[in-house]
C-alpha cells in the first residue's frame, strides 16, 4: 500500500517536532519543510533563523526523514510586512501572524507542498479539523492555554480540508513528555513568543528602522499634557509600558498605571486614563471589516455566538448583525453583553460558536466615549526652579 505524503513545518520547536513523529506513527510518508520567511539579521541576537533551521534539521535526522530548506521571504515581504508597516503608519495595530498563516503558511507552502506530490501539510499549531456534512470546521486546540484556532481564522476551506493539527488534541506537557521520550533534540527548546520577522527584539526599536514618526502631547482626561510621545504609530490600545509618564499624584501618593485609550491621529494626540478599568478603556460593540469565514459561510445571527478580540481572551458573548460602512465596505457589527477592554483597531475579531472557530474580520473601530479636544489641552505644569542662593558668609 502506498503511503500518504504529508509536509511538515518544520519550525526548529518542538510542537512541529512531535506532530510530525504522530503523523510518521499513523503510517504517513513525511517530508519536513523549514520556512525561511524573513532575509537578513540572521546573526542578530533576536532574530537567529540559522539556528532554528539547525534545530530542524537536527529533528529530521532523528526522526529519519528529509528536510527542505524554503525561502519564502519574497512572498512575505510584498504579502505581509508591507500590509503590516501600512497599517501601523495609518495608527492602527496589526496581527501579523494572522495574515502570515492565510498568505504564507497555508497558501505559498501549501502550493509548495502539492508541487512535491503531497496530499496534506501539517503544522504544530494547537488545534484540530473536523470534516462535517461536506464541510470542514477549525477547532479549538484541547488544551485552553494554547490554542491557536484564533490566529487561522482566515484560512479556506480548500486549505483547512488539506491540512493536519496532529497536536491539537495534546496538551503541552504531553508534547514536551513525548519528545523527551522519542529523544527530541529540541525537547525542552523555549517557546517562541516574538513576532516572526521582529523575534525576541525591543518592538519600538524595530519599527523605528521603517516609520517615520512626529512627537506630540500626551493628555489625560481632563485635557492636561502629562507628557510626550515620540510618534502614534509606536502605541496600541491598552498599552501600559513605555509611556514615560510615570510619577506621582498632586498632594502625593503613588499614582495608578496609566493605560492608552485613544490616538487622534488628526491632532497627534495620544490619550491616556489611569487604571485598568477606566470607562474609556472599555466597548460595548466594535465594527470588523475585511472578512474571512473559515466556516466557509458567513454565520447566522444566532444565540450562543461568542468573540475574541485578542489572543488569549476569554470568549466574550455576543450579537452579530450585517454592517457597511461609509465607503461601502461590507462588515459586520458585534453588540457585546459584557464591555470588552482595550478593543483596537487594526487587531483581529474572531468568532465562535462553542468550540467551533467560524472566522471574523479586521476590527475598524469601536465604541469610545468623546475624548478631549487638543484644543482643551492644559500644558503639563514644569517644576520652577528654585533660583540658587548665595553662599553663607563665614
Amino acid at each position: 500500500m502506498v503511503k500518504k505524503r504529508v509536509v511538515v513545518g518544520l519550525s526548529g520547536g518542538v510542537d512541529s517536532a512531535v506532530s510530525a513523529w504522530l503523523l510518521q506513527q499513523q503510517g504517513f510518508e513525511v517530508i519536513g519543510v523549514f520556512m525561511k520567511n524573513w532575509e537578513g539579521d540572521d546573526d542578530d541576537a533576536y532574530c537567529a533563523s540559522n539556528v532554528d533551521f539547525v534545530d530542524a534539521a537536527a529533528v529530521a535526522d532523528v526522526l529519519g526523514i528529509e528536510i527542505e530548506h524554503v525561502n519564502f521571504a519574497a512572498e512575505y515581504k510584498d504579502r505581509v510586512f508591507a500590509e503590516f508597516l501600512r497599517e501601523y503608519g495609518a495608527g492602527r495595530t496589526p496581527n501579523p501572524d494572522v495574515l502570515c498563516n492565510a498568505e504564507i503558511k497555508f497558501k505559498a507552502f501549501l502550493d509548495h507542498a502539492m508541487r512535491l506530490g503531497a496530499q496534506h501539510i501539517a503544522t504544530g499549531h494547537y488545534c484540530r479539523v473536523r470534516e462535517r456534512d461536506g464541510r470542514f470546521e477549525l477547532l479549538k486546540g484541547l488544551d485552553p492555554a494554547k490554542d491557536q484556532s484564533y490566529f487561522l481564522h482566515r484560512l479556506n476551506q480548500a486549505q483547512l480540508s488539506r491540512t493536519l493539527f496532529p497536536v491539537g488534541e495534546l496538551h503541552k506537557t504531553e508534547v514536551r513528555r513525548i519528545a523527551a521520550e522519542i529523544g527530541l533534540p529540541n525537547a525542552r527548546k523555549k517557546d517562541s513568543t516574538g513576532i516572526c520577522f521582529i523575534g525576541e527584539r525591543p518592538f519600538r526599536e524595530f519599527l523605528n528602522r521603517y516609520l517615520s514618526h512626529e512627537p506630540g502631547p500626551i493628555v489625560d482626561e481632563r485635557g492636561r499634557e502629562v507628557g510626550r510621545h515620540v510618534g502614534l504609530s509606536f502605541y496600541t490600545l491598552g498599552q501600559r509600558q513605555g509611556l514615560g509618564i510615570g510619577g506621582v499624584r498632586e498632594g502625593g501618593g503613588v499614582h495608578a498605571p496609566w493605560f492608552v485609550a485613544h490616538k487622534d491621529l488628526a491632532r497627534n494626540t495620544l490619550h491616556v486614563v489611569q487604571g485598568h478599568g477606566h470607562p474609556w478603556l472599555q466597548s460595548s460593540w466594535l465594527e470588523a471589516e475585511d472578512l474571512s469565514w473559515v466556516a466557509g459561510e458567513v454565520p447566522q445571527a444566532a444565540a450562543g455566538l461568542a468573540a475574541k478580540t485578542r489572543y488569549r481572551q476569554a470568549d466574550a458573548p455576543c450579537s452579530l448583525r450585517a454592517d457597511t460602512s461609509a465607503a461601502g465596505e461590507q462588515g459586520i457589527r458585534l453588540d457585546f453583553a459584557v464591555p470588552q477592554w482595550a478593543v483596537t483597531p487594526g487587531q483581529s475579531a474572531v468568532l465562535y460558536a462553542g468550540e467551533v472557530c467560524l472566522g471574523g474580520g479586521v476590527i475598524a473601530r469601536a465604541s469610545l466615549p468623546s475624548v478631549v479636544p487638543l484644543q482643551a489641552v492644559v500644558p503639563r505644569p514644569r517644576p520652577r526652579r528654585r533660583k540658587p542662593t548665595a553662599p553663607a558668609r563665614v
